[in-house]
């Protein structure tokens, strides 16, 4: 099972190239160059420290990059080096966000070992809403983010931990908990969600 060194996903900012072990991803996302210019993005390699950004931008070695990626969330740093069709980014992130991030890339870098609840045939969703609460049978609320969306199932990050098996509704999706991991829990839906059943997330 893939793992990150704790340690090392604490380094404080900056980082030096090649300090942390990247993983293969393949996460969609937007960015932002300095020039408030926006474009499509695919995060194809990602680390605590850096991110390898496939897309049609051209910013300049040492330009501030601003993006959001699916899963992952809001990232920025320097450009570091460029390729055709793709550049690298140095992230520049406290050891709180570095370590998040390292947990998160862990999470997805396992999610087949962990057994989470996603039918292969519905693809991931990239919800734009991601706060939102899990509500109990008795009506108690717990707020929660959403890092993983799918017709089937969700992830998502909360520090709370239910009893597995738990019946809940994530927004007004009714599901029950089916794993525990280090940022939170997954859900199962009781059904096939629609797409229009997740707009609100949309």
């Amino acid at each position: 099972m893939f793992n990150f060194n704790q340690s090392q996903a604490a380094t404080s900012k900056p980082h030096d190239e090649g300090a942390f072990q990247r993983v293969t991803v393949n996460l969609s996302g937007r960015l932002m160059l300095a020039s408030h210019d926006e474009y499509d993005c695919v995060a194809t390699e990602m680390s605590p420290g850096d991110v390898f950004l496939a897309t049609t931008a051209r910013p300049r070695i040492g330009e501030r990059v601003i993006a959001y990626v699916d899963h992952v969330g809001r990232i920025e740093g320097l450009v570091s080096r460029l390729a055709d069709g793709s550049f690298t980014v140095r992230i520049n992130a406290t050891e709180r966000k570095r370590d998040k991030l390292a947990a998160q890339l862990t999470w997805i870098a396992n999610k087949h070992e962990l057994g989470l609840p996603e039918d292969r045939r519905h693809d991931r969703l990239a919800p734009r809403k991601t706060h939102t609460d899990i509500t109990l049978e008795d009506g108690t609320r717990y707020a929660c983010r959403i890092i993983d969306l799918s017709l089937s199932g969700a992830a998502v990050d909360t520090e709370f931990r239910f009893e597995l098996g738990t019946p809940m509704l994530l927004g007004n999706m009714r599901g029950r908990i089916v794993r525990h991991f280090q940022e939170g829990v997954a859900i199962e839906f009781l059904g096939v969600q629609s797409r229009d059943t997740l707009r609100e997330f949309l």
